[in-house]
């Protein structure tokens, strides 16, 4: 069977233009309980799921970043609204990342604006860091585009027969390539933070002597 490219290219660009963000004011303005906190992040985002029987959350997760020190533990069973707001952030970097580097990442948020009286709050981060994901979504349809074009250049002298999937496993490759050095940068930036973390507790323990 032949892949018309343009359709393939269209769908992948389809399922791009559907991404989309929990906003802050769909969150319950009421603490909720365990399981109204799995149900409402799987309706929420029904749509990253790749198969529909796939859950976002599940109960075990949630207890497992409590005991990770990743989310801050709820009170009386129930969660408020900053504890989702900080799910969702562990939602989308726990496919990339290692616990320990979530807890770098998090850590420094939860501890200075979870449930605090500072002027800016969890909520506001999450509105500034989420306003810009419409402008990345299109830059990235448009790299995506350049580099689907590119993939379906290549092998021209292959067998006909081995084109259609020597141009996929190209385009894959070269999308996992951009996976593998953003992450590679992610990584990179903390351990940076880490570094000088400790330099910085390192110094205030001399000066403390």
């Amino acid at each position: 069977m032949t892949i018309d490219t343009n359709d393939f290219l269209n769908s992948i660009l389809a399922s791009l233009s559907r991404i989309d963000y929990i906003r802050p004011e769909s969150i319950p303005n009421i603490d909720l309980y365990m399981d109204q906190i799995t149900t409402f992040m799987d309706t929420q985002l029904a749509k990253a799921k790749r198969r529909p029987n796939d859950k976002v959350l599940t109960k075990t997760m949630i207890n497992n970043y409590a005991k990770n020190n990743l989310l801050p533990p709820p009170v009386k069973k129930r969660y408020s609204k900053e504890h989702v707001l900080t799910l969702i952030f562990i939602y989308y970097f726990k496919n990339l990342l290692s616990i320990s580097d979530i807890q770098s990442i998090l850590n420094p948020l939860t501890e200075k604006y979870f449930a605090s009286d500072e002027s800016l709050s969890l909520t506001d981060i999450y509105e500034e860091v989420f306003s810009l994901e419409s402008d990345e979504v299109e830059r990235m349809m448009r790299d995506i585009t350049g580099k689907f074009n590119t993939s379906f250049q290549t092998f021209s002298d292959a067998p006909k027969e081995d084109q259609e999937f020597l141009h996929t496993f190209s385009f894959i490759c070269m999308l996992s390539f951009d996976v593998y050095v953003k992450k590679m940068l992610i990584e990179t930036i903390i351990d940076q933070m880490n570094a000088k973390k400790a330099e910085t507790e390192s110094s205030a323990e001399n000066s403390a002597k």
